[in-house]
């Protein structure tokens, strides 16, 4: 069988616009001549579509697109097509919809697959719209006896997981049917590592039942999910006879009797990883939400620095405005640093001062301050001021604003509402501080577009007179590890002091993570690039009261 991937990057809705790059895979695919196009999990709906599947017209919609995509199989009668979609089901209790992959030839559904495992956990909530598929099926094409499954129905092998959360194993059932090839559509987010862990489940996956697996999957961002493609195909004995690109649609044909060289995986690194993942979920955010430009804050620290030169790689230079926004306690250093970067990067750059306006409100505040001291309260107006700016900037002209807090930042609640915690996109705010040093180093690997006096100076809000992030926070090498072990691992302030941290420095980081939910709740979205991320991935109560 000579199997075709399409790995391509769909809109949530844009029905016309996924069939439309449908359309075009298979006209690329023409002269090659492929036995099977295959195309990833919901993606004529595109993934995750949410409560949208429960509107009827959405269903209905996508009645409507399959059907179009019908029409085009008539055209190329030789070649069947595989695409991930929704489909209506009849039955008088239970959820209305499947999950489903449906295979079409000469215009023709030949079989429809509906998914078997539902995901719930994490950013996952399928049984909220799906129904569960009763069994795992096969079907005949041509010679081959393909067993078809969508994502999750694929990743259910003990050999990688330590506990067994679901009574079905949809390849070991479709192995025992007699399927001689195993299509696995799918919509799998990234997270940084991920792709070892991929390879890794899909080649024990081939190895255990001797047959081999392909898997296409979506590319791409949508809201905070970034998909990262990584499709392939895996020969009986686990070994790669196809691994498509990173981050970028593709499409590749695999011809699974005479396959070819046999390709070697290597895992990227992680700084890379996350940097392309980044440039790619900002570029769709902003695209596909409708926007051409961004504006940021640059305060001349590290963080900025990194999205400013993000969102250059992402967008363009020209798209891009960086606003420095100087107060009484900043440093000459950090306004010059902040030019210095926007030259490098060749970005718009305004500077609107703030001291005039921050004078107007501590007069107008003064007989309600109790001191003269420059305290949190006046330290957070000074980033209100900063957030207004920004703002009207970005209601001016039409810009999507940026947030540019960390996930460290985030988690203890070092940033304030309404100032700095401004915008429509956070681009970093599931990265940890120690890594956004390493995607500096990262962006500067062939020539100094950060200004090493940025990477260099200690973190400072620049709030007061001589502060340093290091006042207020545990070094960011231990805070980011404590937060990995309670934020992504779950563990237990006791346990987690048992892994050689002071107790009271575990005690302090595990109650701001938990007495700052609020703050998150109001936190701008962020593109997700860790295992856990504050968002969608992680429901934690506000109004509580519990003892670890």
């Amino acid at each position: 069988m000579r199997l075709a991937l399409a790995q391509l990057n769909p809109t949530v809705g844009d029905f016309a616009g996924n069939v439309a790059r449908l359309e075009d895979a298979l006209a690329s695919l023409r002269d090659r001549h492929p036995d099977l196009v295959a195309f990833s999990e919901l993606f004529l709906t595109g993934y995750p579509p949410q409560d949208l599947l429960e509107r009827e017209w959405f269903a209905d919609r996508a009645e409507e697109a399959l059907d179009r995509v019908a029409d085009l199989s008539r055209e190329t009668p030789e070649t069947a097509i595989l695409v991930g979609t929704v489909l209506p089901r009849e039955a008088p209790t239970g959820k209305r919809l499947w999950n489903a992959a449906v295979l079409l030839k000469a215009g023709e559904i030949v079989a429809t697959h509906h998914k078997l495992l539902l995901p719930t956990y994490d950013v996952f909530d399928e049984a909220r719209y799906f129904a569960q598929a009763p069994e795992a099926l096969v079907t005949k094409l041509g010679d081959e006896t393909l067993g078809i499954s969508i994502c999750e129905d694929a990743w259910n092998d003990a050999s990688v997981w330590p506990t067994n959360v679901y009574a079905h194993d949809p390849l070991a059932e479709q192995a025992a049917a007699g399927a001689t090839a195993f299509v696995n559509i799918s919509a799998s987010p990234f997270s940084v590592g991920k792709d070892e862990v991929r390879h890794r489940l899909f080649a024990n996956q081939a190895k255990r039942h001797g047959v081999p697996l392909a898997v296409v999957n979506q590319v791409g961002g949508n809201d905070e999910l970034l998909f990262d493609g990584r499709s392939m195909v895996v020969a009986p004995d686990g070994d790669l006879l196809a691994y498509l690109p990173a981050f970028e649609e593709a499409v590749e044909v695999v011809d699974l009797a005479v396959p070819g060289e046999r390709k070697r995986f290597a895992a990227d690194g992680a700084a890379a990883s996350i940097h392309d993942a980044l440039v790619m979920g900002l570029r769709d955010y902003v695209r596909k939400c409708g926007f051409s430009k961004v504006a940021l804050g640059l305060s001349g620290g590290i963080d900025s620095a990194v999205v400013a030169a993000l969102a250059a790689e992402a967008l363009d230079p020209a798209n891009v405005l960086g606003v420095t926004m100087p107060s009484p306690y900043s440093s000459r250093g950090s306004v010059d640093d902040s030019r210095a970067l926007a030259s490098n990067l060749g970005i718009g750059f305004e500077t609107v001062p703030i001291s005039d306006v921050y004078a107007s409100y501590l007069h107008a505040l003064r007989p309600h301050l109790a001191s003269k001291e420059v305290g949190v309260t006046e330290e957070n107006i000074q980033a209100r001021i900063r957030g207004n700016v920004l703002m009207a900037l970005s209601n001016e002209y039409g810009y999507l604003l940026l947030s540019t807090g960390n996930k460290s930042e985030l988690a203890v609640g070092y940033c304030t509402l309404y100032g700095d915690m401004s915008g429509g996109l956070g681009v970093i705010s599931d990265v940890p501080k120690t890594m956004v040093y390493e995607l500096a180093r990262h962006v500067n690997r062939e020539r100094e577009i950060i200004p090493q006096a940025i990477i260099d100076k200690p973190p400072s809000a620049e709030l007061r007179p001589g502060q340093a992030d290091q006042d207020s926070l545990p070094p960011y090498e231990v805070l980011d590890r404590i937060l990995e072990l309670y934020v992504d691992d779950g563990l237990s302030p006791s346990a987690i002091a048992a892994e050689g941290f002071d107790d009271e420095t575990v005690r302090w980081v595990v109650g701001a993570v938990d007495g700052n939910e609020y703050k998150r709740r109001q936190a701008a979205p962020g593109l997700r690039v860790t295992s856990k991320a504050f968002g969608t991935g992680r429901r934690m109560p506000m109004a509580a009261r519990y003892d670890h």
